[in-house]
């Protein structure tokens, strides 16, 4: 819980009071936790999304095992669903709380970084494909939601590397 709780303190973007719920968990443990990946390309012009045959095209991501920290069970996640093998930017994405089915209470989610070429060959589960979609095209999901928030990243993302090359 507490790398849960220092990640969540250094995510770029807040959604749906993240902060203030893991506090409350903090004080009465709540479970699960979840992490996720937002992986775009170099030219911050496409993310890599898994088909869940429930939720629709969703970052690859999952449950946080009992004593695993949540950058590593990210990094799990993104091998098991899409093959890829990537180092974690530094700055969480973002944290944010949902419910992932109708009967599970809310859960805890961190959002990591990744910047992956397109060229790298993708594998994952079977009937769980990956695939790459332009960040300015629709996709279908039951968080619609996160189509704005991961735009939004990559836009800065791409602002910071500009800044950084001059």
């Amino acid at each position: 819980m507490d790398e849960a709780v220092a990640d969540a303190r250094l995510a770029a973007w807040e959604f749906d009071g993240a902060r203030a719920w893991l506090e409350e968990a903090r004080r009465h443990p709540m479970e699960p936790l979840a992490a996720e990946v937002w992986v775009t390309d170099p030219a911050f012009e496409h993310v890599l999304l898994v088909k869940h045959r429930v939720r629709g095209w969703v970052p690859p991501g999952g449950k946080v095992e009992p004593g695993e920290a949540p950058r590593a069970a990210a990094v799990r996640e993104l091998l098991e669903e899409t093959g890829l093998r990537s180092d974690l930017l530094p700055e969480p994405a973002a944290v944010a709380v949902r419910s992932y089915r109708a009967d599970w209470s809310p859960t805890l989610g961190l959002s990591y970084a990744a910047v992956v070429g397109r060229d790298v060959p993708l594998a994952g589960e079977q009937n769980q494909p990956a695939a790459w979609f332009r960040l300015d095209a629709d996709w279908d999901s039951v968080f619609p939601e996160d189509r704005e928030r991961i735009r939004a990243h990559a836009r800065r993302l791409a602002a910071d590397r500009a800044v950084g090359s001059r």
